[in-house]
This record gives C-alpha cells, structure tokens and sequence, in this order.
C-alpha cells in the first residue's frame, strides 16, 4: 500500500526546505568559519519528502562536506585518489592553500541530469 508523500525539491541551498532535519556539522578546531554556502551544515537536500522526510542530499562543493572553511593561509585538507606504487589507487589527503578554494556554486541537481 503506498504511503502519503509530498516531495519538494530544492534547487540549492538557498531553498526554504534544504537544511530541513540536517544538523550543523560541529567545528573540529582545524577551521575556522562556517562555510558561506552550506551555513555550517556541510549538505542540503536537493530532494525531500515532507511527509516520511526521506531525502537526497549533495555534499557542499565549498566545504566539501565539513561545514567550517579556512580563513587564513594554512594549507586545507581535503581527500583525494591517487595511485600508489602498486597501481591500486588509495585514499590520501591531500593539502591546498587556503585560497586556492573558490567560493563556487552549489552543485547542479543530481536530478537534473535526466
């Protein structure tokens, strides 16, 4: 039997219901801002039932999911791919200076990509 549902899709995060049931990520110490794209949440909707509230989300380009940015100059982790020495590839972090970070956009809807 189906349920009751009524979706809403956002088209970023400056829609009414993006950051519904998403907490703020807490500060780890390293950085030191709430991200000017995501407020602090690291991920908004981008699809959301606001009956059952099941959702989709996508992971802030900014951020990349942590929610606090680098003001400063120090370097900024991030995760990355690379091939070791076997030719597996491994998960390593990789740093970048602070200002190579752009402030982009939200990322385009996952659901627009028929």
């Amino acid at each position: 039997m189906p349920h009751a549902s009524h979706v809403v899709e956002c088209a970023g995060p400056d829609c009414p219901h993006a950051f519904d049931i998403i907490p703020l990520q807490p500060r780890n110490g390293a950085l030191d801002a709430r991200c000017p794209v995501c407020h602090g949440h690291g991920q908004w909707n981008v699809e959301i039932d606001l009956v059952s509230f099941r959702c989709k989300r996508a992971v802030c380009p900014r951020c990349l999911g942590a929610g606090w940015v680098e003001t400063g100059s120090d370097p900024v982790g991030h995760p990355d791919i690379v091939m070791n020495a076997g030719g597996y590839p491994e998960w390593v972090v990789a740093y970048a200076p602070a200002d190579a970070a752009e402030a982009s956009g939200p990322s385009p809807s996952p659901l627009a990509a028929g």
